[in-house]
């Protein structure tokens, strides 16, 4: 093949290269520039490798998305943002990819209903100097002059109305209203994606199995849960109470994702997932299975009621026939793994973690009491 320029191909050649308006051939040139002593065989070897055109190594691209398929399907989801330009990397070991997130799982869940534990042993230690507290703090109130129209009164009647699991899930509800505007600032969609979705097939893969508990891309989506979560909150600090409550919330976000992994790497169906459904499932289920016989409606049809344990069964039916045959618009792996964990805590979960804090509690209340007092000196 001939080639028509120096500055095209450079010097490299397939076959003799002749320069226009004729000349030598690329061996010719060769041998002609080359010094006596150094046109031994090594040295020819050497040219013609040089004057052959050599293949280019093969790029590995990355994955865009899980099998084709799947990315298809994920991006007609209007609850999932667009992930066209996404890069994924499935490791070629699948099994492998699940070690670090079943030992977060394992860290975080102990961590969190150990932090649980000793959040209610100060919570307690701390009621009765509140209590003492908030008696002077109606007396002032008493004998000093009000101010009509005053924004803040207005805002603590407001919140001291509202039930003790309303005022528990408002902290959680505010940081899915923030994550959910993060979404919408353009600059930001690469860090979201890749620290707010969880996927198996990415690159980070244990902390987007906490934040994308907290995560909503669509406004229906963070709506939809949000009301679940605020319906359900009061039933379920009635059971659990507070603290329990958060552990759980948050341990079961990280447990539904977890099941999520398990499944995609199962099934080789990779893509995103976000949303709090799988932590607001755990909640229901937890309710259905304290409460059978309550009685439950959709918002749409408040007509229709049914009980808490028949709904209970839906649910899971349907998730588990999702998950068996692959519908892709909600993360039903997640749904599921989510509803089982609030069974199974509800049964034998409580038992067997929370009703066993207490030597928690006490090395935690030696080292407090134990602990120098601020200003004192040694004896």
């Amino acid at each position: 093949m001939a080639l028509r320029g120096w500055a095209q191909r450079g010097w490299g050649c397939g076959q003799a290269w002749a320069p226009p308006g004729g000349g030598r051939s690329c061996e010719e040139l060769s041998a002609v520039l080359a010094p006596p002593r150094l046109l031994g065989r090594r040295f020819n070897f050497f040219i013609q490798q040089k004057c052959g055109f050599r293949k280019a190594p093969r790029k590995v691209e990355p994955r865009r998305s899980d099998t084709g398929t799947s990315g298809e399907a994920y991006k007609r989801s209007a609850l999932i943002p667009p992930v066209e330009e996404t890069i994924f990397y499935p490791s070629p070991y699948p099994i492998r990819t699940l070690v670090k997130p079943f030992f977060f799982t394992v860290g975080f869940t102990g961590c969190a209903f150990g932090s649980a534990a000793i959040w209610q042993y100060e919570s307690l230690k701390s009621r009765v100097q509140s209590y003492f507290d908030g008696v002077k703090a109606d007396w002032l109130d008493s004998i000093r002059p009000q101010k009509e129209g005053d924004i803040r009164k207005e805002i603590n009647k407001w919140w001291n109305n509202l039930s003790d699991g309303q005022r528990t899930v408002t902290g959680i509800i505010a940081a899915n209203v923030f994550v959910f505007c993060l979404w919408r600032v353009p600059s930001l969609q690469r860090t979201m994606i890749r620290y707010f979705t969880s996927n198996p097939a990415s690159k980070v893969l244990c902390s987007p199995m906490l934040l994308s508990t907290f995560s909503h891309f669509s406004l229906f989506h963070m709506a939809a849960n949000m009301y679940v979560l605020w319906s359900f909150s009061s039933s379920i600090v009635n059971i659990l109470g507070q603290e329990q409550f958060m552990a759980v919330y948050l341990s079961a976000g990280v447990i539904s994702n977890f099941v999520s992994y398990v499944c995609k790497v199962a099934t080789g169906r990779y893509g995103p997932s976000l949303g709090a459904s799988g932590a607001i499932m755990t909640v229901l289920a937890a309710v259905c299975t304290k409460i059978p016989e309550g009685r439950l409606a959709i918002i749409f049809l408040p007509m229709f009621t049914f009980t808490a344990g028949n709904a209970l069964k839906a649910i899971i039916a349907m998730d588990t026939a999702g998950m068996i045959l692959g519908w892709k618009f909600f993360d039903h792996a997640a749904h599921l793994g989510g509803a089982l964990f609030g069974i199974w805590y509800i049964t034998y979960g409580h038992e067997l973690i929370w009703k066993n804090r207490e030597p928690l509690v006490k090395i935690w209340h030696e080292m407090r009491t134990n602990s120098p007092k601020k200003g004192g000196g040694s004896k």
